[in-house]
């Protein structure tokens, strides 16, 4: 037994559906969506947007694809009323695009609502008032019967000012709030005696809305409710059935999703799950989410970096890197298994003739939303030979062969563990360089030439420039110009080694093309060594690697 006080918390009832469906259905659309971010999203603010950041998170809004968009509660505050006036005279609003604006059931705030959205062309007015059982019994005191008479008289009000404002396009929308607080048959009672007023038809459709104001079950609880709800409302080619899930659980993605499942035809949410106490569901993460699956999303995803920095502006808040899809390192692989999966997912899809994308730990192709590979893999203590080599070929173009690698890899991971920090592109790249004498080498190849002795034989002569700037001459001779610098090393140094293998391809393209080649030698205590040569040449590379490789077992590297 845990200290901590239980006895304080009940389980929630399960609903009673036994032959429930949602779980054997498949997402295969994308529901309509209603971004809430200038009202819920800004309403939970530290600091609530001004109007320059409002409008500029409604033009992202509307930049993205939705076609409805809650402004504002224009009876709560005189900067919400000002905003909704400004857009609809300004004609900021999309002819496609409806303007939702939420009021409580009182008439006050309802008069003061429609005044703020006269002239607008397509307009959801949102009522609400709450439900749920504890609400009824210590905010509001009253029993079902006063608060569904709550409703119907605003749903009464809101009928008649819309007929009087017949250029404006009205959708009704009502949601019981603190649906999951309430009591099934209830908040079907109260939604019936709405909509008995509204009197919605398949053409002008009524919203009910049902919100997860708190989320108080696990996800499947949540589409349980709504596909009983579904089942039972009347008329149900004439109401859109929407849902509005928080976050208090951490599951209001999966909660969203499961009610679609079970039958909801629309989500309220903000783009990064901002709002009040854990926040909204995640739109730009359900969105996401639909088109891994080959859903089309319905929104414009193609810059997922544009999109959060306008929301960050806008909000003042950050989004985690850790997030879904848009966070810094959500495509990063630091681990050594990841990283050489990941390389090898990305080699094998450039070799497949499929557009499907398949590569292991990636659920998208990042360049999908606008994120490029740069980051894909971050070299730090954890990190593998798979993922070194994926940077050096990424960004410098070098193929290495396995050994190599494996050399390599050893030689990163110790610069790591004494530097205590992960090796950036760069940094990585310089550490190659000075390895593997491609910078700073104390011999330079500057030149050579090869001349015929005769019998398939070779002299070479080639010039190593010393780091002081003098010029040293060396001369071999062998069966080719590597057989033959070879010879001229071991000659010049007074070493012995073994020529094992080697390993050549082109860098780039065009002019700036260059030969990366790579020779792998034994000394004479049989240890392992490679070397690296980088020419546009291919003879020049050549001889360079093996200079790379012979330095290093002169200096025991």
């Amino acid at each position: 037994m845990s200290s901590m006080p239980i006895s304080k918390y009940r389980a929630y009832a399960p609903v009673n559906l036994p032959d429930r469906q949602w779980p054997s259905k498949v997402l295969e659309t994308a529901p309509i969506w209603c971004s809430v971010d200038l009202r819920d999203g800004n309403q939970a603010l530290i600091e609530p947007m001004g109007v320059e950041r409002k409008n500029r998170m409604f033009q992202l809004l509307v930049k993205m694809g939705f076609k409805e968009i809650e402004v504002a509660f224009p009876a709560a505050s005189q900067t919400d009323f000002d905003f909704v006036r400004s857009i609809i005279e300004s004609g900021a609003i999309p002819d496609d695009v409806a303007i939702q604006v939420l009021t409580q059931c009182r008439p006050e705030l309802i008069e003061r609502t429609f005044a703020a959205v006269k002239g607008a062309k397509n307009v959801i007015l949102h009522f609400y008032n709450s439900t749920s059982t504890l609400q009824r019994e210590v905010v509001f005191r009253a029993d079902r019967d006063g608060i569904t008479k709550i409703a119907v008289e605003a749903a009464t009000q809101i009928k008649a000012l819309a007929q009087a404002a017949p250029e404006t396009n009205f959708t009704f929308e009502y949601s019981p709030e603190s649906f999951t607080g309430t009591e099934l048959d209830y908040a079907l009672e109260i939604c019936e005696a709405v909509k008995a007023v509204i009197q919605p038809t398949p053409q002008n459709k009524l919203i009910l809305n049902l919100p997860a104001t708190v989320e108080m079950a696990t996800p499947n609880v949540y589409a349980d409710q709504f596909e009983w709800f579904g089942r039972h409302i009347s008329g149900r080619d004439s109401v859109l059935l929407s849902i509005h899930p928080h976050n208090d659980r951490g599951t209001a993605v999966a909660a969203a999703e499961l009610a679609l499942m079970a039958g909801a035809d629309r989500v309220e949410g903000t783009l990064f799950g901002n709002g009040e106490r854990t926040g909204n569901v995640d739109i730009v993460t359900m969105a996401l989410n639909l088109f891994t699956q080959g859903v089309d999303p319905k929104l414009d995803l193609r810059d997922v970096s544009e999109i959060r920095s306008v929301a960050e502006y806008c909000t003042q808040l950050p989004v985690h890197e850790r997030h879904p899809y848009v966070g810094d390192l959500v495509y990063t692989a630091f681990s050594g298994s990841h990283q050489d999966a990941i390389k090898k997912g990305f080699d094998a899809q450039q070799k497949r003739n499929d557009p499907l994308f398949q590569v292991p730990y990636l659920p998208i192709d990042p360049k999908d939303v606008g994120r490029d590979y740069e980051a894909v893999i971050r070299i730090n203590s954890q990190s593998g030979k798979g993922g070194i080599a994926y940077i050096l070929q990424a960004d410098h173009g070098l193929d290495l062969p396995r050994p190599l690698q494996i050399e390599f890899s050893k030689i990163a991971q110790e610069q790591m563990d004494a530097d205590g920090k992960e090796l950036t592109s760069t940094a990585l790249w310089s550490l190659f360089g000075r390895t593997y004498g491609l910078t700073d080498a104390p011999l330079e190849l500057v030149s050579h030439k090869t001349l015929p002795t005769g019998q398939g034989s070779r002299t070479l002569t080639a010039e190593l420039r010393q780091q002081d700037g003098t010029i040293r001459s060396i001369e071999g001779e062998g069966n080719g110009p590597i057989d033959a610098f070879v010879e001229a090393l071991k000659q010049e140094f007074g070493i012995d080694f073994s020529f094992l293998d080697y390993h050549e391809h082109a860098v780039g393209r065009g002019a700036n093309a260059n030969a990366a080649c790579y020779v792998k030698l034994e000394d004479a205590q049989g240890r392992i060594v490679h070397g690296v040569g980088m020419d546009p040449n291919i003879v020049m590379a050549s001889l360079k690697a093996v200079l790379s490789g012979v330095q290093r077992i002169k200096t025991g590297a």
